[in-house]
């Protein structure tokens, strides 16, 4: 089996990390993979913020937290880089842009040795207030609306097994 399938197959969403920092060049590779996503008309919608500054990562935990209504808990797992995957809401295929975005960074992040996990609710957090005085803060303006985080870490877990497959999940239509 060539290696993209193999990615493709084997790769399994990590919700336990290692604290130790995932190098800055991994982080680089991971994120330009991103941007070869597939985007509407080559429109380029999405924008990634990698996050590796600790305090950031961590308002943005508490944040993501408060909307699940769990402040107790760390909704990115111990993960200590944060990649936010945000689209201009103006570009009418920026959902399915952002997806795409997200799917590639998690291919390259298992290519690369890195476990990743997509964790929801970017929309909610970027929607507030405090969402958007961040994106002000970091100079990004425009009308993003929060895809998903993508959190990347060494695994501090055994690797989850796949679950089967349903039997009608692919109808061959000849």
């Amino acid at each position: 089996m060539n290696t993209v399938l193999e990615n493709i197959i084997t790769r399994r969403s990590i919700k336990k990390f290692k604290s130790d920092m995932v190098p800055e060049e991994s982080i680089r590779r991971i994120c330009e993979a991103g941007t070869y996503a597939a985007t509407g008309m080559g429109k380029q919608s999405p924008i990634i913020l990698a996050v590796t500054n600790r305090e950031l990562r961590d308002r943005l935990s508490r944040m993501n937290a408060a909307v699940m209504g769990r402040e107790d808990f760390d909704p990115f797992y111990g993960a200590p880089v944060v990649l936010v995957v945000l689209a201009d809401r103006n570009i009418g295929t920026y959902l399915y842009d952002g997806s795409l975005v997200m799917g590639n960074l998690m291919l390259a992040a298992h290519a690369e040795g890195i476990g990743s996990c997509w964790i929801h609710r970017a929309k909610e957090e970027f929607d507030s207030e405090e969402g958007r005085e961040i994106l002000k803060a970091l100079g990004i303006e425009g009308d993003y609306e929060g895809i998903g985080h993508c959190v990347l870490g060494y695994p501090d877990c055994e690797e989850p097994v796949a679950k089967g497959r349903k039997s009608d999940y692919v109808h061959y239509v000849k």
